[in-house]
């Protein structure tokens, strides 16, 4: 790595850092308002245009809020617990373009700049491997909090993640394994975010776009509800409901720590929609970008890329307003009874589906 690649790496994860920030600032108003205009009411009105600025003065009260520390607690966990699940989220969006890369000219020629602060060959499994970490921060919060109310939270956290994350891995493998055999130019197969949303790049018959959600619409379905689930959003969020186990794992948390699990949600939130639009939705992808070249082509490929976002967020803010809790019982049922089942014999199905497309039949 060079100076150059030093400096646009730096550059890189300061702008992830701050996007992600504003947008949390952004979709709690958003949620806020959509909800209650589906509930017939007006939402935050106060605090500046429309209530915009209310997530701004909730975020200075939990900030200068008192922090409270129960005596049973284990400092070094109990403190490290709001940071872990803030890190986890944030590590988690490092691998995803935003927009269309575009060449600049340096002193040492052509450089191909990406809109992701790390183009990884492995980075379907660096997804995998970080969103599996994500409930460690749950778990020691739990634990940590010397209470046995959080504790039961950080357990139910613990079994609805392992359920819910094999089913998103068996969907993600799905999109690995059909990229790979139907990719185009001959290249070598890769598990990079980048190299999967430009093969969904160009369309079928001259007007059907080439996204993995069409032929993959099975995985997709099955990403989508483990996506819910892996982000405690209802109707999968027990394990902070106040009327099942009082507030769940954050109970004993105020002040900053809390707003950090806050935090943590939302960003959690905006970055499995953003994972989810770069396997199925084509990512960057839309219409007249071949028609465009440069800056202007880079700027039109950043706004798909959040329209289409900003769609599956709305999905989950709608089904927050429209779906009642899940039980428990049903919960896990759904996870390994039907999630996992499923997506395991769509893998089957369409393994054997695109060996035999791509070798023929082994008699033949």
């Amino acid at each position: 790595m060079d100076q150059f690649d030093f400096w646009l790496t730096l550059g890189k994860t300061v702008a992830i850092f701050g996007l992600l920030l504003n947008v949390t600032v952004l979709l709690v108003w958003v949620e806020r308002k959509v909800v209650a205009d589906m509930q017939d009411r007006l939402g935050p009105m106060r605090a500046g245009p429309h209530g915009i600025l209310q997530t701004v003065a909730d975020g200075l009260k939990l900030f200068f809020k008192e922090q409270i520390t129960p005596k049973k607690a284990e400092l070094g966990a109990y403190l490290m617990a709001p940071a872990l699940s803030v890190i986890t989220a944030f590590l988690l969006f490092l691998v995803i373009p935003v927009g269309r890369p575009f060449t600049v000219q340096t002193s040492e020629g052509l450089r191909v700049i990406t809109l992701n602060a790390m183009d990884l060959n492995v980075g379907l499994l660096f997804i995998l491997a970080v969103s599996s970490t994500a409930v460690y921060g749950i778990v020691l919060a739990g634990w940590s909090s010397g209470s046995k109310y959080p504790l039961l939270g950080g357990v139910r956290a613990t079994a609805q993640a392992i359920s819910y994350e094999a089913a998103m891995g068996l969907a993600l493998v799905s999109v690995a394994m059909y990229t790979a055999l139907t990719r185009t130019g001959g290249g070598e197969a890769s598990l990079s975010v980048v190299s999967i949303i430009e093969q969904q790049q160009g369309t079928w018959a001259g007007f059907i776009p080439r996204w993995n959600i069409l032929p993959l619409f099975i995985p997709f379905v099955v990403f989508a509800i483990a996506a819910v689930a892996e982000t405690n959003r209802a109707p999968f969020d027990l394990v902070e409901a106040e009327q099942e186990i009082v507030g769940g794992f954050h109970t004993e948390y105020s002040g900053m720590r809390f707003a950090l699990f806050f935090l943590a949600e939302y960003v959690n939130m905006f970055t499995m929609s953003a994972i989810g639009v770069s396997l199925f939705l084509g990512g960057w992808g839309g219409p007249f970008l071949d028609q465009l070249d440069g800056i202007p082509a880079t700027l039109l490929s950043i706004g798909y890329f959040f329209a289409k976002v900003f769609v599956l967020i709305f999905v989950y803010i709608w089904l927050r307003a429209s779906l009642p809790r899940m039980r428990y019982d049903q919960l896990m049922e759904l996870g390994w009874k039907r999630l996992i089942p499923v997506a395991l014999a769509w893998l089957i199905l369409s393994t054997l589906v695109l060996a035999v497309r791509t070798f023929g039949m082994p008699w033949a």
